[in-house]
């Protein structure tokens, strides 16, 4: 089978390891930078160029799309879905995957718990909204905020409310969510391939720190979700049409509360916390799929 790989970086961590289990289960891997992708479009013959070449000899993609070129980047993918690619992440999901409100509001429909979230168009009422989220300490987010960016602790209301201030005051869209004290500086990342949970870890926050990031000094450790964590997570995955996804969820007294579901997560962080070999894991998700992608092309072009 034939693989790519669009990627910005060969030498990050998870562009490597997918390109090492790709090649250990006998594929052919290549990576694909997306920014340098041109798309030609025309009836019944969509295609992707690359350093002069016709990329038309993939049988499915893997996408790592950063979140400062979702844009492109989706339009890469949504290139390939036309010529019958098979992808991991699909373009539609991608896009939906990166729009924080939209996320939140496609998981509260499907019934799944999360902190209690205010957005609202530069509205005067600050305190308002912070009381509407269980009063301070609140969590206040930029919506295209990504990794632990654009995340700040207002310890107070009036905290809260300068810093609510000086976003709307630079024309920051911002999302304001309730602090779940419980959690102490602890979240459950789970691992989602095919519809299964493949890993699961607890990153907690160093001293100081109420993001658990890792590349910000948080430490992981392995550990084993419940079955209300582990429906939670599938049931996120699956809602937000993604075949592979990282769910992030606070433990609280009510139970887990989602805070994000990543369409491109990191798998150092994981794979070092659980020994599971998750680049194979996500190599054999293709194999089942990119066979069925791959007859219909052929009936295609029969």
């Amino acid at each position: 089978m034939n693989i790519g790989i669009l990627s910005r970086d060969a030498k990050l961590y998870s562009t490597r390891r997918l390109k090492e289990a790709g090649e250990q289960r006998g594929h052919k891997v290549e990576i694909i930078d997306h920014m340098k992708c041109v798309l030609l479009i025309e009836k019944k013959n969509p295609m992707v160029w690359y350093n002069g070449k016709r990329l038309d000899y993939f049988d499915a993609i893997i996408p790592r799309i950063g979140a400062s070129v979702t844009f492109y980047g989706a339009a890469v993918v949504r290139q390939f879905e036309m010529m019958k690619v098979f992808t991991a992440v699909e373009s539609q999901a991608l896009i939906r995957s990166r729009d924080k409100l939209r996320s939140l509001q496609i998981l509260s429909r499907a019934g799944l718990d999360l902190p209690k979230t205010m957005f609202m168009d530069y509205s005067k009422d600050t305190e308002g909204v912070i009381e509407a989220v269980g009063g301070a300490p609140v969590v206040i987010k930029l919506l295209e905020g990504t990794q632990g960016l654009g995340v700040v602790l207002a310890e107070n209301k009036k905290a809260a409310q300068s810093v609510i201030e000086a976003f709307h005051g630079v024309k920051a869209r911002i999302i304001v969510q309730e602090f779940i004290k419980e959690a102490k500086g602890a979240d459950i990342r789970a691992f989602i391939v095919n519809g299964e949970v493949v890993g699961a870890m607890r990153r907690q926050a160093r001293d100081g720190e109420f993001r658990s990031n890792l590349h910000r000094g948080g430490h992981a450790t392995v550990v084993k979700l419940n079955l209300q964590e582990k429906y939670t997570a599938i049931t996120a995955a699956k809602k937000m049409g993604l075949g592979v996804a990282g769910v992030d969820m606070l433990p609280s007294k009510r139970g887990p509360l989602i805070i994000e579901v990543n369409s491109s997560p990191g798998l150092e962080g994981i794979e070092g916390a659980t020994k599971v070999d998750i680049g194979s894991k996500i190599i054999q998700y293709l194999e089942k799929n990119a066979g069925k992608k791959k007859i219909q092309k052929d009936k295609v072009n029969a």
